[in-house]
């Protein structure tokens, strides 16, 4: 036995399973027997007995989970912090472990009571005393790693858990003597993943499959150079073996339908610490301030969502209901996260959806120069889709030109500061770029994008057909259309060649001429094969009448090219009778500009194509200046391009058959967007359609 290792243990008189709190107890409530958890424990006590010291807490009626002692606190010299479980079925274990750790002559440190920590099942120290690592995200709060780095004087590195069936550190995570580390992967973020590697050099750490992370293999209780676990592979005991770990296994079956093994029914109570070790600040956290219809629109449970998604967790410490059905709500959260990494990520998320800074908190955008032309400063502030403002030696600026997917250049004139969103290759040497996420706020009407996306996308989820789904879309899609002309506005169409082949083109082409459409985006394709179209009758050599492919048909959209490249452009081949139908036709009638986008598979190209891609996208961003409504017709790219480029408040529609394309609109921050999936040659049949049911046929002045 080694006497310097002591371990607290309490016997299972009153152990079973009597309610469910984490999924290993689920459908196992009062399926454990008492006498098998009796001789699992006793086999476990007796292992554990030839290398430490054990103690024992008396275990008290009631309190069944009180087995686990891991979750009685965190030790560290003769310093304990108590746990503050999460769930009210072991909170009444408190005061005993409490008794018991006062009884025994040690510091007892308090935290608050509605700040959940469980001890030792969320915080391992590292077997060489370096750091302590703490687990958050399902049964312990990050918050409370501020206390015990206070407290405990000790370096706190904060994991976050992402899979509930290991809702302790300890179920999946195992440091062991000299440096190594038996862990399980998958149970964490991405984030904690990196962390985990950076401290760990790879040929320390010992990562585990499934099959034994089910099994518990990490909540192993080591003492020197032995391993005591649950039953687990072949495999793993090998893999410890040739690192220098001696494995004692001992079955713990009735245990793990509680959710809990070998670590879980210990608590260590003599742990390693470098006296050159000291706290550090493990948590950054900052208030923010939420206004607008939060409860009905979801605004406030999506915030809440992006902190903890984010890696994060928060405090609601304020929360105002509107007292009328138009009044808003308003809330003041608490923001805690790991590294100020992840708290500028959180912040940035949070700002998107109009979170600002208390009045008393507000701080002046920081600003770094610009060092080499076309490069922002690392830490750059990135833009959304919504109006930004900055602040600026006390006052707000609002940013120019803005869109999404950009940086916010600075500079000062004799009229003050002006803030511009520039795209990086636009940087010049002299300017100033914001940084982090200080002093910035986006600007809207209060819930106007939340109620914006439930009203659009409500008719997904609507009981009606999909036939009529599409329609009641059409329906008000024409509705707006006819306003935006009607009131002099500006409609841009981004449209792929699938409109062409699909049978779209004639409504398209209507569209134009009735004067709905100010704009047209679209690649070098839809306008080779609207053109093939109008000069042979054919899309990709299918005859657009018949539906069949034609002897040759494959050549015709080079000879398409090829005509046009003879008369020098398209408007050239239009002057002089050439190209007499079709959707740049009536373009070149209308006088609707057009901007083509090249790429590296197109045939040709057309002498309007631009390839030049910077020119290209400055070309599609004049273009889209002013714009009230943007269609994108089948065109996935060059819809995610335009929805970059298109600040807040412009409606979009995207129509595909692709599901896929409207999302990903959506993860790209082009929030404003209806999706419409459907074949788009129908969507606009349809809306021609509609177009005529609401007022007479337009005829131009």
């Amino acid at each position: 036995m080694n006497s310097e290792t002591r371990i607290l243990m309490c016997p299972p008189n009153h152990y079973d399973v009597d309610y469910v709190i984490n999924p290993w107890m689920e459908g196992n409530i009062h399926k454990s027997s008492r006498d098998r958890a009796t001789e699992q424990w006793h086999k476990l006590f007796h292992i554990i007995k030839e290398h430490a010291l054990v103690e024992l807490v008396d275990p008290q009626p009631g309190w069944p989970d009180m087995v686990f002692t891991a979750n009685a606190g965190l030790v560290l010299g003769k310093k304990v912090v108590l746990s503050r479980f999460f769930h009210k079925e072991r909170q009444g274990e408190e005061p005993y472990f409490k008794q018991w750790f006062e009884a025994q002559g040690y510091t007892v440190y308090e935290l608050p009571k509605d700040l959940p920590f469980e001890g030792a099942g969320d915080a391992l120290l590292d077997r060489e005393g370096r750091w302590l690592w703490a687990g958050y995200g399902f049964r312990s709060e990050l918050d409370s790693h501020s206390y015990i780095a206070k407290w405990l004087d000790i370096q706190v590195i904060s994991l976050q858990l992402a899979d509930e069936r290991f809702y302790h550190l300890d179920t999946c995570f195992c440091p062991l003597n000299r440096g190594y580390l038996l862990y399980y992967p998958p149970a964490f973020d991405f984030y904690s993943n990196r962390i985990i590697e950076m401290r760990v050099p790879p040929e320390k750490r010992i990562a585990i499959g499934e099959a034994d992370a089910v099994n518990f293999a990490c909540n192993a209780v080591n003492v020197d150079d032995k391993v005591i676990m649950n039953k687990v592979s072949d495999d793993l005991k090998q893999r410890l073996k040739n690192v220098g770990f001696e494995v004692f296994e001992t079955t713990l079956s009735e245990f793990l339908k509680a959710g809990g093994a070998a670590k879980c029914l210990t608590l260590r109570t003599t742990e390693p610490v470098k006296e050159d070790v000291h706290a550090n600040e493990p948590v950054e956290s900052r208030t923010i301030r939420l206004e607008g219809h939060l409860l009905d629109t979801g605004l406030i449970n999506r915030a809440l969502d992006t902190i903890v998604e984010g890696g994060g967790s928060f405090q609601v410490l304020n929360f105002n209901l509107g007292e009328q059905r138009q009044s808003t709500s308003t809330a003041e959260v608490k923001v805690s996260a790991p590294s100020h990494g992840v708290m500028e990520e959180i912040l940035a998320q949070l700002i998107d959806l109009g979170a600002v800074d208390l009045p008393q908190d507000e701080r002046d955008a920081k600003l770094e120069p610009v060092q080499q032309k076309g490069v922002a400063p690392d830490d750059f502030y990135v833009t959304t889709i919504y109006p930004t403002e900055v602040r600026i030696k006390g006052e707000w600026v609002r940013v120019l030109n803005h869109r999404m997917d950009g940086a916010i250049a600075v500079v000062q004139t004799p009229e003050g500061p002006v803030a511009r969103c520039k795209l990086l290759r636009d940087l010049e040497l002299g300017e100033s770029v914001v940084v982090d996420v200080a002093g910035i706020r986006t600007v809207r009407k209060t819930g106007a994008r939340e109620q914006r996306n439930n009203q659009e996308f409500s008719f997904m989820s609507s009981g009606v057909s999909s036939e009529r789904r599409v329609e009641l879309v059409v329906e008000q899609v024409a509705w707006e259309l006819r306003q935006i002309r009607d009131r002099g506005g500006k409609v841009v169409v981004t449209a792929g060649p699938v409109v062409i082949h699909t049978g779209g083109g004639e409504h398209l082409t209507r569209l134009i001429r009735e004067g709905y459409i100010q704009g047209l985006l679209g690649g070098n394709a839809i306008a080779v094969h609207d053109m093939e179209q109008a000069f042979m009758g054919t899309s990709l050599g299918v005859d657009m009448k018949r539906g069949v492919a034609v002897r040759g048909g494959h050549r015709h959209h080079l000879k398409t090219i090829n005509t046009i490249r003879r008369y020098g452009s398209i408007a050239k081949a239009v002057e002089q009778g050439a190209l007499q139908s079709g959707i740049f036709y009536e373009c070149v009638k209308h006088n609707v500009p057009f901007a083509l986008a090249g790429s590296i598979r197109d045939d040709g190209p057309l002498p309007d194509t631009q390839m030049d891609l910077i020119k290209a996208q400055e070309e599609y961003a004049k273009l889209l200046e002013g714009a009230e409504m943007i269609l994108m017709l089948s065109t996935m790219l060059h819809s995610i391009g335009v929805g970059n480029m298109t600040p807040s408040g412009v409606k979009m529609v995207c129509v595909d058959i692709n599901p896929a394309v409207v999302t990903k609109l959506s993860d790209r921050g082009s929030v404003e967007s209806t999706g419409v999936v459907t074949d788009v040659g129908l969507f606009l049949s349809l809306l021609t359609k509609h177009l005529d049911l609401l007022t007479s046929p337009y005829h131009a002045a």
